[in-house]
C-alpha cells in the first residue's frame, strides 16, 4: 500500500525501512524481493531507524492464554524501550510516529518516555481502524448494535482467520498517516490517539483518542463538541482503563 502511494500519494518517492525479528527474516526478505527498489530489510533496529521521517510501529507482544497483564506489559515495555531509544538517537528530527501494536495507547506512552526529543505531537497511536469500522456500521444503520459490533469486530476477525486484523489495519494506518501528512478534507475530522492536553475533561498525560483535523503536517483536537451523558460515561471508563495501563507500564520500567 505504501509503495503504491496509498499513504503519501502517488508522486512521493519513498524508501521503506522494514524491521523484523530474526525468526521473521526469511519472510522479510521475500517482501524485499517483491518490492525490489528503495527498501531496507533488516533485523537491526539501528539500521531500521536511521534517518526515518515516518515510523509505523507494528511490533508488540500480544496477551496469550494464561498470561497475566503485567507479564504482557513487561514484554511490551522491553520492545518499545529498545525501539524508542533507536528512534531517539537515529531517526530524523521531524520523525512522525504511529503506534499500531496493542495496547497501542500505552505502547505510545512507553515510546514517548524513551524518546524524549521526539515532540509530543509527533507520537500518535492508531484509533482510525475503529473509526473506519464505525463509519461502516453507521452506513449500514445498525444503530442498536453499533458499539458492541465495533468493540467485538477485532475478536470476530481473530476467530475467523486465527490472526488479528491485517488488511483493514494496514489500510487504517495508511489513512492515519496520509491525513496527518497531507491534511484532512475540509469540513471533516478523523480519530487519532494523541497526547492529551486535558481536552474534554480527560486527564492530561494519556495517549487518548480524540476527533482531530490535520493541516500542514499538524493535528489539532476538535473542540466544543457536545458530549451526552452516555458518551461521557464511555469516555471516562476508557480514561480509567488507560490510567490503569499507564500505572502498570510504569511499574515495569
Amino acid at each position: 500500500m505504501i509503495a503504491r502511494g496509498m499513504m503519501l500519494g502517488p508522486n512521493q518517492p519513498v524508501i521503506l525501512h522494514m524491521l523484523d525479528i530474526e525468526p521473521g527474516l526469511e519472510a522479510l526478505k521475500g517482501v524485499e524481493m517483491e518490492l525490489v527498489d528503495g527498501v531496507v530489510a533488516t533485523t537491526d533496529v539501528v539500521e531500521a531507524c536511521k534517518d526515518v521521517n515516518i515510523a509505523v510501529m507494528l511490533g508488540g507482544f500480544p496477551r496469550k492464554e494464561g498470561m497475566e497483564r503485567k507479564d504482557v506489559m513487561s514484554k511490551n515495555v522491553s520492545i518499545y524501550k529498545a525501539q524508542a531509544s533507536a528512534l531517539e538517537e537515529y531517526a530524523a528530527a521531524d520523525c512522525k510516529v504511529l503506534v499500531v501494536a496493542n495496547p497501542a495507547n500505552t505502547n505510545a506512552l512507553i515510546l514517548k518516555e524513551f524518546a524524549p526529543s521526539i515532540p509530543d505531537k509527533n507520537i500518535t497511536c492508531l484509533t482510525r481502524l475503529d473509526h473506519n469500522r464505525a463509519l461502516g456500521q453507521i452506513s449500514e444503520k445498525l444503530n442498536s448494535e453499533f458499539i458492541t459490533t465495533i468493540q467485538q469486530r477485532g475478536g470476530a476477525i481473530i476467530k475467523a482467520r486465527k490472526l488479528s486484523s491485517a488488511l483493514s489495519a494496514a489500510s487504517a494506518a495508511c489513512d492515519h498517516i496520509r491525513d496527518w501528512v497531507l491534511g484532512t478534507p475540509k469540513g471533516t475530522w478523523v480519530s487519532m490517539g494523541v497526547y492529551c492536553d486535558g481536552s474534554y475533561g480527560i486527564q492530561p498525560g494519556l495517549i487518548y483518542s480524540f476527533p482531530v483535523t490535520c493541516d500542514k503536517g499538524e493535528w489539532n483536537i476538535v473542540q466544543g463538541l457536545k458530549i451526552d451523558e452516555f458518551s461521557r460515561e464511555k469516555m471516562d471508563k476508557t480514561a480509567q482503563e488507560l490510567i490503569g495501563e499507564k500505572t502498570l507500564a510504569n511499574s515495569c520500567l
